[in-house]
């Protein structure tokens, strides 16, 4: 069985949806706190390669977020960050979004938003 990550169209797709999805972020007005979050940390530029390090292997390729940093436990690496269940909403939706400005369809499609959305909730740290 192909994983969500080839059949999507392999790290090209990947690194043009993640690229698509900042871009909303930084342009979109739901985007806003998502992106204060960002600028306690690294800024945008480092998130935007992280994404995409974490998404391969999150969606079944290579693993290079684990290979920098050792693991891949989303929650630790969120601890610091206050997550609104609004949050989380905002980033799924701008998620959706750029999933479907890049014409992504199809039942592994479903299955990564489906995912996004199970780690989106556990991530929720806030009221």
């Amino acid at each position: 069985m192909a994983s969500v990550l080839e059949e999507i169209g392999g790290e090209p797709a990947l690194r043009a949806l993640v690229a698509r999805f900042y871009d909303l972020v930084e342009s979109d007005p739901q985007g806003e706190t998502i992106m204060s979050l960002h600028f306690r940390g690294h800024g945008l530029a480092h998130v935007r390669e992280e994404q995409f390090n974490f998404l391969s292997g999150f969606l079944g390729g290579r693993r290079y977020y684990e290979e920098k940093h050792g693991s891949m436990e989303v929650r630790l690496m969120h601890a610091h960050v206050p997550i609104r269940l609004q949050d989380a909403e905002d980033w799924l939706a701008l998620m959706d979004r750029a999933i479907a400005d890049m014409g992504h369809k199809g039942p592994a499609v479903e299955r990564m938003r489906a995912a996004f959305r199970r780690v989106a909730m556990v991530l929720v740290n806030r009221d």
